[in-house]
């Protein structure tokens, strides 16, 4: 297996390890602290600015963790180093406790997500208290107009139940008698004055004509007695009724009785 190790490393004709800056930690300087190595998965979905590589949400990776000094309401917030997996460029991010999330910083930026308001997240404590002022002046108008269109539509009942209680009122003190009354006298008028109506037509269409007008007026004589009819006997009309079965070539036998 020796022979499997690599034992010895390429070094490059231009070369100068002079040009390699590497942090040491200095005797006494306390600003300078030791980063922790953490195992952590990403926050969220990003994109190497180096080579374009996409790492997914969830990646895990050895990080190096760095107390920034900085706080928000007494929390400390964090750095996170990690390195890209296909070029090894140094990517950073840190927490955001005022928004319960995680920040890109370097080496990386943040893939689109829908559901974060960019507009929310640049919004200044004066802008959000004027928003939040102009909300309430436009829920308090909406509510003054909802007042305003109940109280409308409450007056419009009102007359209406008003309405109702004077026609109620109207119906218990008529008479139902004098109601027919009235019905009768106003179609008896109605007769008259279609039967008037009528007359002046006729004379009017037989203006030109006096001769047919004095026709029409003569009573027309009946073409048979009312009395005559009644008095026929109506054996004699029975008698009269022609036979029609001998044309029908039926035989009628006469009965014999002994």
């Amino acid at each position: 297996m020796a022979e499997r190790k690599i034992i010895n490393k390429y070094f490059p004709p231009n070369f100068d390890p002079s040009k390699i800056t590497r942090k040491k930690r200095a005797s006494g300087d306390k600003d300078v602290q030791k980063l922790q190595t953490v195992r952590l998965m990403t926050p969220f979905s990003m994109k190497c600015t180096s080579c374009g590589e996409y790492i997914y949400k969830g990646k895990k990776f050895n990080a190096r963790k760095e107390n920034t000094g900085e706080k928000y309401l007494g929390i400390s917030i964090l750095r996170f180093h990690i390195r890209c997996t296909r070029c090894a460029a140094e990517i950073t991010f840190k927490t955001d406790p005022k928004n319960s999330d995680y920040v890109s910083e370097r080496g990386a930026v943040r893939n689109f997500e829908p559901w974060r308001d960019p507009e929310n997240k640049e919004e200044t404590e004066e802008e959000r208290l004027d928003r939040l002022e102009k909300e309430e002046e436009e829920n308090a108008m909406a509510e003054l107009e909802a007042k305003v269109v109940d109280a409308k539509r409450q007056m419009e009942m009102d007359d209406t139940v008003d309405e109702l209680r004077t026609r109620n009122a109207l119906n218990e003190h008529v008479d139902p008698e004098s109601v027919l009354d009235k019905v009768r006298r106003d179609q008896d008028e109605e007769m008259d004055r279609q039967e008037q109506e009528d007359a002046e037509l006729t004379r009017k269409a037989f203006a030109n004509h006096p001769s047919r007008l004095a026709e029409s007026a003569k009573p027309r004589p009946m073409s048979k007695p009312i009395d005559a009819l009644n008095s026929t006997n109506p054996l004699d009309l029975l008698r009269k009724r022609k036979d029609i079965r001998s044309s029908l070539g039926i035989v009628v036998k006469k009965s014999k009785v002994a």
